[in-house]
């Protein structure tokens, strides 16, 4: 419809508009606890967790969320619930104000019903808490963290121009969530609530984008077993000369070529989703802008030597099922090309045959038309014959015998003639026909 100016809108340039601010990053303030949930529900399913959501609402006596809604945050009992919609994974992110007796005594997942949590839809794939303090809040050597992190395996760094210092262990507690401790030293609200945002992503994508790891490990040996069957075919190529020999190459082949189409089909989704998510990664440790701390490692060095080699993994694998699919068309198309070469010789054969057999034909035909010819004529002849003989009989002709003989030639150039006309008639109908 049109706007104010007159100028007629693109049917999604409100929604397009919308879009850039439809999951704005949330101001936080120390103390601050999170917890986030990522469970993986595929591409369906929406209904079933906008249904949860409103079961939520009506247990803290809030607005639901809209039947067709895709991010609702709910604001109750002194906590925030933020659940969103991605392509085939949900996010569920609790916030709580508030300091704890120690960083992650008091997770804020303790804000939410007990009996809620169990029903979530999809399968928990990710989870962590994140606890903001001020910086003066606890120690930040590394022996003092030793207290909530696993010492042997701390990772940290200075983020966002050093207003802040991140430090986690990526180490799952006995609750199966991840720890990520946050020292605000001068983060305005707008920062902690961007730093917070893209530790989450952070660890959500880094988790999609491992999907794909178990599933290359997988694949592996029969992607090794592929290529050895490709070479072992590649060799009976080079010697095989039957044509029946090669149907049967061809056909080993194909069956080859089915068998690497469902493997593409099974696992070009997950990897071209693992670069995607392998990239997202990235970009967000990129956003995080460290600054080293000397001692430990930083973010980006631990993903780089665990993330790295799972992603180039997944991508050597996609690869080596692309190689495979290539040479195996390219060896089907030469050999088909062999096949049709033979078959080719083949008609040219037969069609040869054909034409000997259709030239001995002709002769035999020529021979017959003759022989008919010298046939008819006798037989009409003798009829002549007759003829004049009554006709003398009766005193009508002097000697029969003159006439009999002088019909010969007439009736054998009639019957002669009659016959070819016969015969031309015959070969324009059936050309007609053709």
């Amino acid at each position: 419809m049109p706007d104010r100016t007159g100028i007629t809108a693109h049917p999604l340039r409100g929604a397009l508009l919308q879009e850039a601010h439809a999951r704005p990053f949330e101001s936080l303030q120390a103390p601050l606890r999170v917890t986030h949930l990522v469970l993986h529900t595929g591409t369906s399913g929406r209904s079933d967790e906008v249904a949860h959501v409103a079961s939520l609402c009506r247990d803290l006596g809030v607005d639901a969320p809209d039947a067709d809604a895709s991010h609702f945050i709910v604001e109750a009992r002194g906590c925030r619930v933020r659940w969103e919609r991605h392509t085939e994974f949900s996010t569920y992110t609790i916030f709580a104000n508030g300091a704890e007796s120690q960083p992650f005594a008091e997770p804020a997942i303790a804000c939410l019903p007990a009996r809620w949590l169990p029903g979530l839809p999809g399968e928990l794939l990710a989870a962590m808490h994140v606890t903001l303090l001020g910086a003066g809040a606890i120690s930040d050597d590394t022996a003092s963290l030793g207290r909530y992190l696993q010492a042997d395996s701390l990772a940290g760094s200075e983020c966002a121009g050093g207003a802040a210092s991140v430090w986690t262990d990526f180490l799952a507690d006995t609750d199966g969530f991840l720890r990520f401790l946050v020292l605000d030293h001068s983060l305005s609200a707008p920062q902690a609530g961007r730093l917070v945002q893209r530790l989450l992503e952070l660890e959500t994508y880094r988790f999609m984008a491992l999907l794909g790891f178990p599933l290359a490990r997988e694949l592996a040996p029969d992607i090794t077993e592929m290529e050895n069957r490709l070479g072992a075919l590649m060799d009976q190529l080079a010697t095989v000369s039957e044509l029946a020999d090669e149907r049967e190459l061809l056909s080993s082949l194909s069956g080859l070529s089915a068998r690497v189409e469902r493997l593409m089909a099974r696992t070009n989704f997950r990897f071209s989703a693992t670069q995607a998510y392998g990239t997202l990664v990235r970009r967000r440790l990129g956003a995080l802008r460290e600054r080293r701390i000397e001692g430990v490692s930083t973010l980006d060095e631990f993903m780089e030597r665990r993330l790295a080699p799972a992603l180039d993994t997944c991508v050597h694998m996609g690869d080596r099922l692309e190689r495979i699919s290539s040479r195996v068309s390219r060896a089907a198309n030469l050999l088909r090309t062999r096949v049709d070469v033979a078959l080719e010789a083949q008609n040219r054969d037969l069609l040869d045959s054909m034409n000997r057999r259709a030239r001995l034909q002709l002769r035999l035909q020529e021979t017959v038309e003759g022989l008919s010819v010298v046939i008819l004529s006798y037989y009409a002849v003798s009829l002549a014959g007759y003829a004049f003989k009554g006709m003398a009989s009766m005193g009508w002709l002097l000697h029969p015998e003159r006439a009999t003989a002088l019909s010969i030639p007439v009736i054998a150039v009639t019957v002669a003639v009659g016959i070819r006309q016969v015969r031309r008639r015959v070969t324009r109908a059936d050309a007609n026909v053709g």
